[in-house]
């Protein structure tokens, strides 16, 4: 879809020409609608007009920078807002009792006015014929996601399942005894599949994964862990899962038997708040906890593997800070190299006269320590 990656249809000049109009466009939109689509004439009044009008204000700037050749997911794009915005909007009108359809007529006029506005900008006009025609796919193609995103929300308000789903979620997470969850499955129409992985989520990207998911999920209404998360049950092989994920933010647990889902969940869980402290800062995409093992096995106890680091480290701490940080960075790649000298050197961009000073140095520090197996093992362990 375009708005997953886009080529640029507008330069730089253009799109802070076109940014500077959002609020005069935005506010020609919501006239355009209450004009337009009766059912909202009453209910755009004062502050919940001027709600609306931020709220549009908002879903053009995210369509803007994508023009502009943004992904999503880069945090100065705020596409995922506009889309939880458009799932909620749905959500909204079904709480309310009224149908799709007004608000996909709104999502239309809105579409045909911002086009109408931005395209007779004189920034715009300058554009190659190309580019025009580009931008206008674009915007069409934006209210689209825009409007599938809230036919999802009416939907998930709407359906019994959706909420006979969740309680047989919660059940598994809870771990009910396996006739509780049988009669809840029995219930729903769900098949038991005979393993699931638990999926954690940020909610404003919820609306973006709903479809693209393997059949026969399961969405909890609770997080057992309270990390303001957004938990999925998922049947099925890993491998269609981490594609249905694509390069969004979430976090995957282990595949365990539909008994044992909890373990998944805990492992999901356990990433989600690692990631939060930084220990997956240079990972981009979802964290797939089987992928990352030793990161979650070494940072179990960060106590004890703090404490494990400070012992086995002691005799460098005379050492100077620059010297120190050097030092274990050699030692590490030592052990890890298994003392070959080259492999050591070329890791590290030094020559390997440097590889041998400084372990002549390690060595005067450790002393014949070195030579224990199970010292070498808590160094790996410590300087991993």
């Amino acid at each position: 879809m375009p708005t997953e990656a886009s080529s640029p249809a507008l330069g730089a000049r253009q799109v802070a020409a076109v940014s500077r109009e959002l609020p005069r466009i935005a506010v020609q939109c919501v006239d355009a609608i209450v004009t337009e689509v009766p059912a909202y004439r009453a209910a755009l009044r004062g502050e919940m007009r001027l709600a609306i009008e931020q709220a549009v204000h908002l879903a053009l700037a995210g369509f803007l920078r994508l023009a502009a050749g943004r992904r999503v997911g880069d945090p100065s794009t705020p596409i995922d807002q506009s889309l939880a915005g458009a799932y909620e909007l749905g959500r909204g009108e079904a709480k309310s009792g009224r149908r799709m359809d007004s608000l996909l007529s709104a999502y239309r006029v809105g579409a045909r006015t911002a086009w109408r506005e931005m395209s007779s900008l004189p920034a715009v006009q300058k554009a190659s014929a190309s580019d025009v025609a580009h931008f206008a796919e674009l915007v069409f193609a934006y209210i689209d996601e825009l409007s599938a995103s809230s036919v999802t929300g009416h939907v998930d308000e709407l359906t019994d399942e959706t909420n006979l789903r969740g309680r047989l979620a919660n059940a598994l997470l809870a771990e009910r005894d396996p006739a509780t969850i049988e009669s809840l499955a029995a219930e729903t129409g769900w098949a038991l599949p005979e393993s699931l992985t638990a999926v954690l989520v940020a909610p404003n990207r919820l609306s973006m994964l709903l479809g693209r998911l393997p059949d026969g999920w399961l969405r909890a209404t609770d997080d057992p862990g309270r990390l303001g998360l957004t938990v999925f049950l998922v049947p099925g092989g890993r491998g269609r899962l981490l594609k249905a994920l694509g390069d969004r933010r979430a976090y995957v647990g282990c595949t365990r038997p539909w008994v044992q889902v909890t373990t998944s969940y805990g492992r999901a869980a356990r990433a989600a708040e690692l990631d939060a402290l930084g220990a997956f800062a240079t990972v981009d995409g979802p964290i797939d906890t089987d992928a990352h093992l030793s990161t979650l096995v070494l940072n179990s106890d960060v106590g004890a593997l703090a404490d494990l680091r400070a012992r086995m480290l002691s005799p460098l701490a005379e050492e100077n800070e620059s010297s120190r940080d050097r030092l274990a960075e050699t030692l590490r790649s030592w052990l890890l190299h298994q003392g070959r000298r080259d492999a050591v050197a070329a890791e590290l961009h030094v020559h390997p006269q440097t590889v041998r000073y400084r372990m002549t140095r390690i060595r005067e520090l450790f002393g014949d320590s070195l030579d224990d197996p199970l010292v070498v093992r808590d160094l790996v362990i410590a300087l991993g």
